[in-house]
């Protein structure tokens, strides 16, 4: 039996449209994959993402704002969709268990983390949130938002940036060890968890959105996990992406991932940040990490994916 921890991106939740019924249901689609996993006999615990999400919040709340009734802060909206997916993931593995004789019982925890007040990322928004645009769409979302910050994701169109601190502490670690050990499946530190600091001996909420990544592998860390699998759009990681030599990732030592990544060969915003992660992960407990696609999630023992080994 593994310890594992589980990525999903946001956009592993996100459907053809932003109905809460065409999410929930692509939530379904994806749990039956991870679900598959937990039924082989490994202690799992499942970190999402939330970026398409709490920006179409955000913009809920900045709309339906008034005098009587403000908009909630960032932080709040991250803590709400954490709420809300991780209810929709829930529901989707308790479903899929009563089917099966497996006795776990899933458990969605908000999950605080601890940041630095001084991270320089609240200098540098960098973090891609909501829906894209084309340049003509994000001049005119800078009339309705001037306060809002736009920036080119991966050549895919525009996108909301907000700061991304990274993740010091995970507050509710000895929790989900606890849940993990009593056989339940926490979905935990949703969206990258809220992000607090500590300020007169109590902890505040602070705008902005961790990347759920380097929360995942914060979290395997924290709770000695055996692996950690981020699980994306793609089946590799690959060096010269896009390029006519393109090439796939397979089983790497860290040390050459770490090249790789010097090289420049990882967007920002896209890839980057999951590699930077597996890397942490990697290097600080000396255990195995496994980048692939949804697909591949019942493939795992099957050597797919890239697989980053000390």
């Amino acid at each position: 039996m593994k310890r594992i921890v589980v990525a999903l991106g946001g956009n592993a939740i996100q459907a053809g449209d932003n109905s809460a019924a065409a999410q929930e249901k692509q939530v379904e689609k994806t749990i039956k994959v991870v679900a598959k996993m937990i039924e082989k006999g490994d202690q799992v615990a499942i970190v999402h993402g939330n970026g398409p999400q709490v920006g179409n919040l955000l913009l809920q709340q900045y709309k339906g704002s008034s005098k009587d009734n403000s908009a909630m802060p960032l932080d709040t909206v991250v803590a709400m969709t954490q709420g809300s997916i991780g209810y929709w993931m829930q529901k989707a593995l308790d479903d899929q268990f009563k089917h099966t004789d497996y006795p776990h019982q899933a458990v969605a925890l908000i999950t605080q983390i601890i940041v630095d007040a001084n991270d320089p990322a609240f200098k540098n928004s960098t973090k891609p949130i909501g829906p894209f645009y084309t340049f003509n769409e994000m001049q005119k979302q800078k009339i309705y938002h001037p306060e809002y910050s736009y920036k080119q994701d991966a050549g895919r169109g525009y996108r909301q940036v907000v700061s991304s601190p990274k993740p010091v502490k995970i507050i509710n670690a000895p929790v989900i060890d606890t849940l993990l050990k009593s056989k339940f499946v926490p979905i935990a530190a949703g969206g990258g968890g809220i992000p607090v600091v500590i300020k007169d001996n109590n902890l505040q909420g602070v705008a902005g959105v961790i990347d759920k990544d380097f929360s995942a592998a914060k979290l395997a860390e924290d709770i000695q996990a055996d692996e950690l699998v981020i699980l994306t759009t793609v089946d590799n990681a690959y060096v010269n992406y896009n390029q006519p030599d393109q090439a796939p990732i397979g089983k790497v030592k860290v040390d050459q991932l770490k090249k790789y990544l010097e090289a420049g060969q990882f967007a920002a915003g896209s890839i980057k940040p999951k590699i930077e992660a597996v890397i942490n992960f990697v290097e600080k407990t000396g255990n195995t990490a496994i980048i692939t696609s949804l697909r591949n999630a019942s493939k795992l023992d099957d050597g797919v994916g890239t697989i980053v080994y000390n």
